[in-house]
């Protein structure tokens, strides 16, 4: 399987990333169809009103495209990057930072293999030479390579196509593949098509962790350490706000409006979601300590699949809790 070249295109050239100017704007990559809190007070206007200054949200289909575009200098700041992406960016030489734990979704990100192949857990065995599309990089990539892993399909036996999981889906509902990887609504309609080998708290006991979070270049966070904090803050400050059910009604319209959903599919996917208060990010359980030796693990999955050259020596460097900390007091 040849998963080098695509992964590595898409950040080549971005150790040669140097930190952008503060300007009267900054633009923020995102997610449709991936359900936050933040998402209320973007409707709302807060980001701007604490920044003072423009937002500008831009919408992407993999945590990969996220990182060429920090490596262009056209993004600043992305929220809700899977960690596998963030990984892949990094050990190519990508000067990013993680700044904050942005949503755990352990079944929000998934396989899924058609209905008709009869396979699940029991008989995964037979999964060996099908067809599968995979968004190379991403989260549902080394979830891809874990599962695999554990039930003892070669991966090189198979077809992998690197395909982003709204055409996965729509590859599914064709009988195009045998098997979709992907997260959100495409993978809420590739299961009308199959089922999935194991559920989240499965992948959980396997070590299979899947989480997103809100990552930048290094060099620009440095310029710009006060604007990154009142970010994080107004985040913080949404998910305080959707953890009280009482604002729960208030909240739900505007979030389905943004992440361009109808409000069931919305509170749907959100009830999978967990977010981790500031206290619980700076502990020992997330950025102070197990995020990094997790982004270490996922980097030794890829080179083990030929998927990167190499691992970081350590991710330490690669975890920024300085605003974070700064978000908590203000």
């Amino acid at each position: 399987m040849k998963f080098k070249s695509k992964l590595m295109g898409a950040v080549a050239g971005a150790a040669m990333l140097t930190g952008a100017q503060a300007s009267a704007e900054i633009t923020v990559a995102y997610f449709l169809e991936w359900p936050m809190p933040f998402e209320y007070a973007k409707q709302m206007g807060t980001y701007e009103e604490a920044l003072g200054m423009d937002v500008n949200w831009v919408s992407f289909e993999s945590g990969v495209k996220m990182s060429a575009a920090m490596a262009s200098g056209d993004v600043h700041l992305s929220l809700s990057q899977g960690v596998p992406p963030f990984v892949v960016a990094t050990s190519a030489g990508q000067d990013l930072q993680i700044l904050d734990v942005a949503v755990s979704y352990a079944d929000n990100d998934n396989c899924v293999v058609r209905s008709e192949l009869e396979i699940d857990a029991s008989n995964a065995g037979e999964l060996a030479g099908m067809k599968v599309a995979v968004p190379l990089g991403t989260a549902a990539h080394y979830g891809f390579l874990s599962q695999m892993n554990h039930f003892g399909v070669d991966v090189s036996s198979m077809d992998v196509v690197d395909m982003d999981p709204p055409d996965g889906a729509a590859a599914i509902a064709q009988g195009a593949i045998d098997m979709f990887c992907g997260w959100g609504g495409s993978l809420r309609r590739a299961m009308e098509h199959g089922n999935v080998l194991l559920t989240g708290d499965e992948k959980t006991a396997l070590g299979i962790l899947v989480f997103d979070v809100t990552s930048g270049p290094a060099g620009w966070v440095a310029e710009n350490g006060d604007t990154v904090a009142k970010f994080l803050k107004v985040t913080a400050d949404a998910n305080a706000m959707w953890a009280d059910e009482a604002n729960q009604a208030e909240m739900l319209p505007l979030i389905a409006k943004d992440a361009g959903m109808d409000v069931d599919a919305t509170a749907a996917t959100i009830a999978t979601f967990t977010f981790p208060t500031v206290e619980e990010q700076l502990s020992a359980a997330w950025l102070g300590g197990n995020a990094q030796g997790f982004m270490k693990g996922v980097a030794d999955v890829f080179v083990g699949a030929g998927a990167i050259d190499a691992a970081l020596d350590s991710y330490e460097s690669a975890v920024n809790t300085g605003p974070l900390a700064d978000a908590g007091s203000m």
